[in-house]
Parts: structure tokens; C-alpha cells; sequence
């Protein structure tokens, strides 16, 4: 009878060890199994912990639309930083680049293809108003004008210059004043006044420099020319 009860006993306990063998495995498996899961699943495609954020031409805010221009246009900071523009994830003005300067800052854009075609500041404070009109007039027919102020963009302009200006489809090229700030969108031979401007008029009480407003920065989607 000891013998027995030994046996039944150690029969018990052996199936317990096997039990206890049986779950330690099976709890093995379906951990293995959920971190197999989650490696799978970090690095399928589309998974929201792998993307990278989705970064616009140009830094915009969202993307454009097909058939369009993406750019972003910054006024110059007082006298101490140049305006800069980019246009299709291209830097095409910038103090970095060296080819900007105090006045009126420009940048001429194939209508079609979005290519560069020249880049120009005047100066409206100690130059002359007559290489800016000459410029403007020979801006050809679809081409896309952007324009940004560095320091003073009006002192010397004449009605002659912001007529041109207007022809471009400026609405606030007329009340340009000392030191203002402003940036500018528009093309030759557009047929309406274009939504890309922004202006700030230089006043103490509102200045964000001394004697500077505060820089200005414009972004959109310019259409492309089909014709």
C-alpha cells in the first residue's frame, strides 16, 4: 500500500511537471508569436511609426495640385536679412546666394516649364528708377514675376514703375511707401489682379523692428501655362 501510494504520488507530480512544462511553452509560443506580429507589422509598408512625414516643395503647408508651381516668397528682414524665394523646391534668390539687395528684388519664371530665366534687385532708396521701367518692359508675355522688398522698395519708384508693376497684376504696388514691406506674385499678361500679395506699411506704433515692420511670407500654387 506505501509502495502504491508512493507511485500514485510521484505519478501526480510528475503530471503536474508536464503540465507545468506544457503551459511555460505555450505561453513561450504566443509571446514569440505577438512579437513576431508587432516586428511584422512596424515594417509593413504604410505603417505609421516607419513613414517618414511628407515634406512639400518649397516647405509649403500642403501640396500643390498637378499643373502647378509650388513657391514661397519672404520679404527681407529690416536692413540685416535678404528676401528669399523658392519655386518648385529650388532656392531661386537668397542672401545665401548672394544675388539679392536692398530695393526691389525679382525673379522672372518661364510660364511653361517653371526654368528661371533672370533674377535682379534695384535698389529704390540710392539708385535709379530707369534700369527697373527698362527691365519691366522687357518682361515677355507668360512669364511669371515674382517680386519681394529688402530694406526701402519705394523711395524711388515714379508712377511710371508702379504702373508696370500694376500691369502685372498688383494690387498694392501704388501705396508702396518707405520701407514697407511686401511680397508679390503676378505674370505678364495677366488678365486680373493676382491673389499672391501681401503688404505692411512701415508705422511705429505697429513695427516689429526699429524702423522695419515685420518680415512678410507668402506661399501657393502658381497654374502652369498650357499655351
Amino acid at each position: 500500500m506505501v509502495r502504491t501510494g508512493s507511485i500514485l504520488k510521484f505519478a501526480a507530480l510528475f503530471s503536474a511537471f508536464l503540465l507545468a512544462v506544457f503551459l511555460t511553452f505555450q505561453l513561450l509560443e504566443i509571446n514569440m508569436d505577438l512579437k513576431l506580429s508587432s516586428m511584422m507589422s512596424k515594417s509593413l509598408p504604410g505603417n505609421s511609426l516607419t513613414e517618414k512625414p511628407l515634406r512639400n516643395k518649397c516647405g509649403l503647408s500642403k501640396s500643390c495640385p498637378a499643373a502647378h508651381f509650388a513657391f514661397k516668397v519672404a520679404s527681407g528682414a529690416a536692413s540685416v536679412v535678404g528676401p528669399r524665394m523658392c519655386l518648385e523646391d529650388k532656392v531661386l534668390m537668397s542672401s545665401v546666394k548672394n544675388n539679392v539687395g536692398r530695393g526691389i528684388n525679382i525673379a522672372l519664371v518661364n510660364g511653361k516649364n517653371g526654368q528661371v530665366v533672370r533674377t535682379s534687385s534695384f535698389d529704390m532708396w540710392a539708385g535709379d528708377v530707369a534700369p527697373l521701367i527698362k527691365f519691366l518692359q522687357e518682361i515677355e508675355e507668360g512669364t511669371v514675376v515674382l517680386m519681394a522688398s529688402f530694406d526701402d522698395p519705394a523711395t524711388k519708384l515714379n508712377d511710371e514703375a508702379r504702373k508696370l508693376i500694376s500691369d502685372l497684376g498688383s494690387s498694392y504696388v501704388s501705396k508702396l511707401g518707405f520701407r514697407d514691406n511686401w511680397v508679390f506674385v503676378g505674370g505678364k499678361g495677366i488678365k486680373t489682379k493676382s491673389p499672391f500679395e501681401q503688404h505692411i506699411k512701415n508705422a511705429a506704433d505697429t513695427n516689429k523692428f526699429d524702423g522695419w515692420p515685420e518680415v512678410l511670407e507668402m506661399e501657393g500654387c502658381i497654374p502652369q501655362r498650357s499655351d
